[in-house]
């Protein structure tokens, strides 16, 4: 089974949750991968270009398959970023690394830059790019004012496109909230778009340094991960 993940806005934690996700997957007994197609804001270590996003994959669980196609430096729009960089993005490129992870995962999460609108080059975007590899996304959105508003529009553009979309899941949840936005966002983005909310992940202080067992433990009690990957999982009980 393969997921694309999407946001409704940059930094909105999609690299936590695909991770998180991933691991979640491998402690189950799947075999898992990540695949990040392009990954702005490449950074340098030891002479040679890294994913950050995909480091952190790694540092939860170095077991999950990691592979990203267009390394770029410069943290903006893929389409820019290749431009500075002087790299031609070819998404035929990209099909044929989705399709060579895919090979060796039972399970796979395909991380976007961005949202659907982003540039990825001179004539297509982000949203193109999940129309071509033709799997069902997952929306991850912020709580807070303004999200019902960003995570409608993202719902109708991908609607839009076609896309198989399986649903929202809310990140940096503040739990004991009082903010009558925030806490009545889910039930009406549920009941304008007619999408599911498949989880609300509690704000994580530090995230990137919470142990990967109990980041797993957050994620299984949060999210519906037998909708997300539209499996059963007999093994979904596991205590870590």
């Amino acid at each position: 089974m393969q997921v694309f993940v999407t946001g409704t806005d940059t930094d909105i934690g999609k690299t936590v949750i695909t991770a998180g996700l991933a691991a979640v997957m491998q402690s189950l007994g799947y075999k898992a991968g990540v695949y990040k197609p392009f990954q702005s804001g490449a950074e340098e270590k030891n002479g040679f270009l890294i994913s950050p996003d995909l480091s952190y994959v790694k540092q939860l669980d170095f077991y999950v398959e990691t592979l990203c196609t267009y390394l770029l430096k410069p943290p903006t729009a893929p389409y820019i970023a290749a431009e500075i960089d002087g790299v031609n993005i070819n998404l035929s490129t990209v099909r044929r690394d989705f399709e060579t992870l895919k090979r060796t995962c039972e399970i796979m999460l395909v991380e976007g830059a961005g949202g659907l609108m982003v540039p990825v080059t001179k004539d297509e975007l982000m949203v193109d790019v999940a129309k071509m590899l033709d799997i069902p996304v997952v929306i991850v959105i912020r709580p807070n004012l303004g999200t019902i508003n960003h995570t409608l529009l993202t719902i109708n553009q991908a609607k839009a496109a076609g896309l198989d979309i399986a649903g929202v899941i809310i990140n940096r949840y503040p739990l004991q909230t009082n903010d009558i936005a925030i806490k009545t966002a889910p039930r009406l983005i549920e009941e304008y778009s007619d999408v599911d909310i498949l989880g609300i992940v509690p704000e994580i202080p530090d995230f990137r340094y919470v142990k990967p067992g109990a980041l797993i433990n957050i994620f299984v009690n949060s999210i519906d991960i037998e909708k997300i990957f539209r499996i059963k999982i007999p093994k979904l009980n596991l205590s870590l």
